[in-house]
């Protein structure tokens, strides 16, 4: 399963299209801010009766959110026993460097800057589902 952190509609819109596209058929979980996303990871809230037992193999971390920015989820993530190495990439339209620097610094996995053309876009996906669900080995279940 995929967590899917955006709160821009467009861009979830093609982030799921770009999944489907290349036959990335994981189930996706989306969560539009940054207090929803900590809130399914952590059983929280509207999310308080989910089996969390079942976690994202992957999350996809926007950094500019509502409420929260995708930093402080990163930190609050690997502050957690529980999600302290689930994989995580930040896949944003920032370019700011200081972006890059301190997703690195808080433990991200990777960093992607989502390219403008859809085309662009969702090679960049297929380069993501290749890795992440077929080449990278998953850390084992705590």
């Amino acid at each position: 399963m995929i967590l899917l952190v955006e709160d821009n509609p467009d861009d979830e819109a093609l982030t799921l299209r770009a999944l489907k596209k290349n036959n990335i058929l994981n189930e996706v979980v989306v969560a539009r801010d940054g207090v929803e996303a900590l809130d399914y990871l952590f059983g929280k809230g509207v999310y308080a009766e989910r089996d969390m037992s079942v976690m994202p193999n992957l999350i996809l971390l926007d950094l500019k959110l509502p409420k929260m920015d995708g930093l402080e989820v990163l930190r609050n993530l690997r502050a957690d026993d529980r999600t302290r190495i689930l994989p995580v990439v930040i896949l944003t339209s920032s370019k700011e460097e200081q972006d890059l620097i301190n997703g690195y610094s808080l433990g991200a996995n990777s960093y992607v800057r989502k390219p403008v053309d859809f085309s662009q876009f969702s090679e960049a996906v297929r380069q993501l589902g290749l890795y992440w669900f077929v080449l990278n080995e998953p850390p084992p279940r705590v």
